[in-house]
């Protein structure tokens, strides 16, 4: 799924998704913050302004990575005020979450290794708290990311004040202005939104529950309200697709209702696949699918199957660059904005690291 480069050279990625979208010297700051770090490079940034967010992609050598993680961490707390933010996407911190990817020469146990080290430095040098999670977990409880989010910033005081959500690192005290963050390890994630022709982000969401892994509960279609089973708990309904978290959305910028997904194994459930799923269960809604967006960086490979796919393998023949044009005619990736294969794949960005 990503480049071959020598085992003996070590890149790990670091996703940060930062609450701030629409402020762009703020934005810049924040990418300057990253590019000052030596053995560093800043693959790409995906602004989203409806969602007042913005998700950073840079890599290179673990220590250069760590070193530009707590600086954007500190840069962050100087320049965004958590309690007059607002926006579409769940969050609950200035640097809501910062995951640690292992790309090259380095697995999972010594990232995890690293995430705690950089947590313990955040906790010591910015007096800021966080959980961990994923690979990075130290409690069952706090392996999903969703888990750790719940409730929001807006939830974030009174959740601090229960023993079983006291921070991994850092003050148990409310930050009003930081709120706090999410610091874990993973596998590779493709962040992928399909667009809907309609603007109703309550059908969007619906669409979500359906196809999520985590599923949604039984609604009795008189009362709207959750079936319950001989012990009186709601009946739960698994979604379509596995390795797959979705919730819906309207997105005022380009003025429609996305179904937005996280893509946590791509061999388990391909972009492709996810795609046509959304467009199976919208079409029972009687509603249309208009393309797609992937949010970030997504692997060569996710494209090159997403031609096989829709070509029935004829295109098994065919170059890269031809592949990758099909996949984004059939995908609809150049609906909301022109998508430009050397600033959206991350292999040939990599490249550039060795």
């Amino acid at each position: 799924m990503l480049p071959n480069g020598s085992m003996s050279q070590k890149i790990l990625e670091c996703v940060p998704n930062v609450s701030e979208g629409r402020d762009i010297i703020k934005i810049r700051q924040l990418e300057d913050c990253i590019k000052s770090v030596s053995g560093v490079m800043l693959l790409h940034t995906d602004i989203g302004k409806a969602a007042n967010r913005t998700v950073f992609t840079f890599a290179g050598n673990p220590e250069a990575v760590i070193e530009a993680a707590f600086e954007l961490v500190k840069k962050a707390y100087s320049i965004i005020d958590m309690s007059t933010h607002n926006g579409e996407h769940p969050r609950m911190g200035a640097v809501d979450v910062l995951p640690l990817v292992p790309i090259m020469g380095i697995g999972i146990e010594e990232t995890v290794v690293l995430a705690y080290q950089l947590g313990k430095r955040i906790e010591k040098e910015l007096h800021l708290s966080g959980y961990y999670y994923e690979y990075a977990a130290t409690k069952v409880n706090r392996c999903r990311l969703e888990n750790c989010r719940s409730g929001n910033y807006e939830g974030l005081q009174k959740k601090l004040s229960q023993a079983s959500w006291k921070p991994d690192f850092g003050p148990v005290k409310f930050n009003s202005k930081f709120g706090l963050m999410a610091l874990g390890v993973r596998k590779f994630l493709l962040a992928f939104n399909v667009n809907l022709d309609i603007k109703s982000s309550q059908t969007a969401s619906k669409i979500a529950s359906y196809i999520r892994e985590s599923g949604r509960n039984l609604i009795n279609p008189d009362t709207l309200s959750p079936e319950l089973n001989l012990n009186g708990k709601p009946i739960h309904i698994p979604g379509s697709l596995r390795a797959v978290k979705a919730l819906g959305w309207f997105i005022e910028d380009f003025n429609v209702a996305q179904v937005s997904m996280n893509l946590t194994d791509l061999d388990v459930t391909p972009m492709h696949i996810a795609f046509e799923e959304v467009k199976r269960i919208a079409s029972e809604m009687n509603v249309s699918v208009t393309g797609s967006e992937i949010v970030g960086l997504a692997p060569l490979k996710s494209l090159i199957d997403a031609a096989l796919f829709y070509t029935r393998r004829n295109s098994v023949n065919k170059s890269d660059s031809e592949n990758i044009a099909i996949a984004i005619e059939y995908l609809g990736l150049n609906t909301l904005y022109h998508f430009i294969p050397e600033e959206k794949i991350l292999d040939y960005k990599l490249k550039l690291l060795y």
